[in-house]
């Protein structure tokens, strides 16, 4: 085996925290080399601008802050030293001004994250930062070197410090698979279990209507949860339901799978309608028509939200024609669907659980692995989506470097 190459921080994982925490490295002085399972770094960051880049979120950051949950108090001195607006001035000060969309997110100009991407690597390069591609990182060796798996064997590397962020383990194919969970754990660090998070759920549609409205939009819909209520979208798939309104409830109903085997979530199909105006709409005479296309006219229902309707109504055993008007009124804006389980991980948009806070100090070091820090989605917290993802990994990930810029000085200091 080759000697182990002499560097003074590594940064394992060239995702938003991973490259995040190189930057601020570089900028502090640090001698930087990223390394990357894939061939290219930051796969899922421009996967995510499939759908525009949204960067983080414009709400006051009391607001911002809230979304966050439980997590709150560890994320929250992070994210305060690189808040929305100072990501808002990094990225026009790589070429890519922001602009603020109708719902108050943030995104790209360009609405790409390529531009952005390929801006960030060149100012990586010009600071000096190395990258070591096709490397995954498959623990320590004996000696305590860094260890990685390379088409040309096992190489090692003596870091003087070291940042992790290799992701969770939501879209595997782009580079995040969670295979840091066991090495970790083999080396004492706790692991929360991974688990979905901004994802769909399955549901036991018919044959009837999984053929039919697999992919139809149900737009302007509003999802309730118990106490919460969510407006927006969602989508009708093969398997169940997903879409931006159902990712909003995720944690809950995923929790709730988890404790009970099932959940049932409240669809109303015209939240926009008090219920009075829905039931005098229904009161009209359907005359020869067809329950749906009477449904379509005068509730103005799509078809997909009739079909829905005629679904539940099937598994409970009642006809919709045979409905008194407020009753069908009722049913409309409370449609009950019975979630079964989660979508798999490997399709969320990201991952909860990960290593606990407590395994941390307040500088991102895994207390057991002195000079080893963590970001991003490693770690055990979860966000709905609409920026907050992101955010939080650039802060995490610019917080885990300046730990290690803490680190280095303190060592030096020490004469080490």
């Amino acid at each position: 085996m080759p000697a182990a190459t002499q560097i003074e921080v590594a940064v394992i994982g060239g995702g938003p925290a991973g490259l995040m925490a190189a930057e601020v490295l570089a900028q502090g002085g640090a001698k930087v080399t990223v390394y990357d399972a894939m061939p290219s770094v930051g796969r899922k960051f421009l996967l995510a601008g499939r759908g525009g880049l949204n960067l983080t979120h414009s709400e006051a950051l009391p607001v911002f802050l809230a979304r966050y949950g439980a997590a709150l108090p560890q994320l929250a001195p992070a994210i305060e030293v690189f808040p929305p607006d100072a990501l808002r001035a990094w990225s026009e000060a790589l070429g890519q001004p922001t602009v603020v969309g109708s719902s108050g997110r943030v995104f790209p100009q360009a609405f790409k994250a390529s531009p952005l991407l390929r801006a960030w690597l060149r100012r990586l390069d010009a600071s000096g930062v190395q990258f070591a591609l096709r490397h995954r990182w498959t623990g320590w060796d004996s000696d305590g070197h860094l260890s990685f798996a390379t088409p040309d064997g096992i190489r090692t590397a003596e870091a003087r410090a070291a940042v992790l962020a290799l992701g969770g383990a939501s879209w595997p194919r782009l580079g995040s698979d969670g295979a840091w969970v066991e090495t970790l754990a083999a080396n004492g660090v706790k692991i929360s279990p991974l688990r979905a998070a901004n994802c769909g759920f399955t549901v036991a549609w018919s044959d009837i209507f999984r053929d039919r409205f697999e992919g139809q939009p149900l737009k302007g819909v509003a999802l309730t949860f118990g106490s919460h209520t969510v407006r927006g979208e969602a989508v009708v798939t093969r398997s169940g339901i997903e879409g931006g309104a159902i990712y909003a409830l995720s944690a809950n109903l995923r929790e709730a799978i988890l404790a009970t085997g099932q959940a049932t979530l409240q669809i109303a199909l015209r939240p926009d309608l008090a219920a009075n105006d829905l039931v005098a709409r229904l009161t009209t005479s359907r005359g020869k028509q067809s329950v749906s296309n009477w449904l379509r006219k005068a509730a103005h229902l799509s078809p997909v939200a009739i079909g829905l309707l005629q679904e539940v109504a099937v598994v409970s055993g009642v006809s919709l024609s045979s409905l008194s008007p407020p009753a069908l009124a009722g049913l409309i804006n409370a449609v009950p669907i019975r979630l079964t389980g989660t979508a798999p991980i490997a399709r969320a948009i990201s991952t909860a659980g990960g290593i606990p806070f407590g395994e941390l100090d307040a500088d991102f070091m895994i207390r057991r692995l002195p000079g080893t820090f963590a970001a991003g989605e490693m770690l055990d917290w979860e966000a709905p989506t609409g920026g907050y993802l992101l955010q939080a990994s650039f802060a995490t990930g610019a917080a885990a470097g300046r730990g290690a810029l803490k680190w280095l000085k303190e060592r030096m200091a020490s004469g080490e």
